[in-house]
């Protein structure tokens, strides 16, 4: 939910809204072709840092009446070693004050999905009961009693990691989380995920299932074919294939670069990421079948930052109504179990080890490790299906 700070009310200008707590600037659209555009301040919303803010607003303000505004805004992001610690280095004594200081640090690195992921574990440290850094084992406790073992697993985890900066920075002395989510018992993921990968002949039935789906009224879901076969073909996350755009592939769309993602965050807003889940930029060459399809549904002039795969109404896919919808009403009906759309990536990685494909080129193609190619994403039910050369 988004409180805004109501300053100026006038077309065209900047505003200041408070964001989980944070303050961040809403530019323009007319700026942006019309889209939001948002700037994060990494300043908590106080009336000392919305002072801040406004002389933030002034500086754009004036940019834009001078005709020299950044549109890249390198030149109003706020500098990182502004925010880092308290001038003097002040040591802090609860895991609340430790926790807004290392968030502060961080934010401008960090991927709104983490963002999303650390506003739930702050409200557990916030509401913990405990609060000095010398009772960790009262809060241990206290947060097993507030939450899931997977969670008080994660803040336990970003606590040990505040306090090694805290360490570093002045601000504590010692680590009294050192270890301490490792004596955890292992995520469920961890333990049971198992790869869900299609055999051939499922795939091929949802493809067709897609291509060939009428409904009784509205868009019908074979509107998403081409996005399915794409995620079949390529083995990439849906989120890198709903926020590929046409500057991503080269003309002849023999190559694709994969170098960004749009992801949901909070109640659903699409935010777009650069580089892969693991921050990198990859190449992947397309078949003969993967060129042909994404010829077939070029447009004729394509504007380079145009969606490949844009929703219905021309806006970006939402994954999460997809799955819901689209992928759970054609796809669990013909497998007869529970799938995602991940496990396209399954497949994609289980039919290419299975040809013959070294693991270590497939996981360059998929942006992973050999060791979670093997872990995760192999698997085997695909390879008993093949029979030797």
């Amino acid at each position: 939910m988004v409180d805004k700070v109501q300053l100026r009310n006038r077309k065209g200008s900047v505003g200041i809204e408070s964001f989980r707590g944070r303050l961040r600037l809403h530019l323009p659209r007319q700026l942006f072709d019309g889209q939001n555009k948002y700037l994060t301040l990494g300043l908590t919303d106080t009336p000392e840092n919305q002072k801040l803010a406004e002389q933030k607003v002034h500086q754009i303000e004036l940019d834009i009446e001078a005709g020299c505004f950044d549109e890249t805004l390198d030149k109003y992001k706020p500098q990182r070693h502004l925010s880092i610690v308290k001038p003097s280095a002040q040591k802090v004594s609860t895991i609340s004050e430790l926790w807004d200081e290392y968030i502060d640090y961080k934010r401008q690195s960090l991927k709104p999905t983490t963002l999303d992921k650390l506003a739930v574990l702050e409200k557990h440290i916030k509401r913990c009961p405990y609060q000095l850094l010398d009772e960790p084992i009262k809060i241990r406790l206290a947060l097993l009693q507030q939450t899931t073992n997977s969670q008080v697993k994660d803040v336990l985890m970003y606590l040990s990691a505040a306090c090694k900066w805290g360490m570093k920075h002045g601000l504590v002395t010692n680590n009294p989380f050192d270890g301490m989510y490792n004596e955890l018992p292992k995520h469920k993921w961890q333990d049971d995920s198992q790869p869900n990968a299609f055999s051939e002949e499922e795939k091929q039935k949802i493809i067709q299932a897609f291509r060939n789906h009428k409904p009784t009224k509205g868009i019908g879901y074979s509107y998403y074919a081409p996005f399915v076969e794409f995620l079949f073909l390529t083995g990439c996350r849906p989120s890198e294939a709903i926020g590929l755009q046409w500057k991503h592939v080269i003309s002849d769309c023999s190559r694709i670069t994969f170098e960004g993602a749009l992801v949901q965050v909070g109640n659903g807003e699409r935010v777009r990421v650069n580089g892969s889940k693991n921050n990198k930029k990859r190449v992947f060459n397309c078949n003969q079948k993967l060129q042909q399809l994404l010829i077939q549904i070029k447009p004729e002039n394509p504007e380079p930052e145009s969606l490949v795969f844009p929703s219905p109404e021309g806006l970006s896919i939402h994954y999460r109504n997809f799955s819901r919808r689209a992928w759970d009403k054609i796809v669990d009906s013909l497998v007869e179990r529970k799938t995602t759309p991940y496990s396209c990536r399954d497949t994609f990685i289980s039919e290419q080890i299975a040809k013959g494909v070294p693991t270590a080129v497939v996981a360059k193609w998929c942006d992973n490790s050999v060791e979670m190619i093997e872990q995760k994403y192999l698997d085997n039910k695909v390879l008993e299906q093949m029979k030797p050369l």
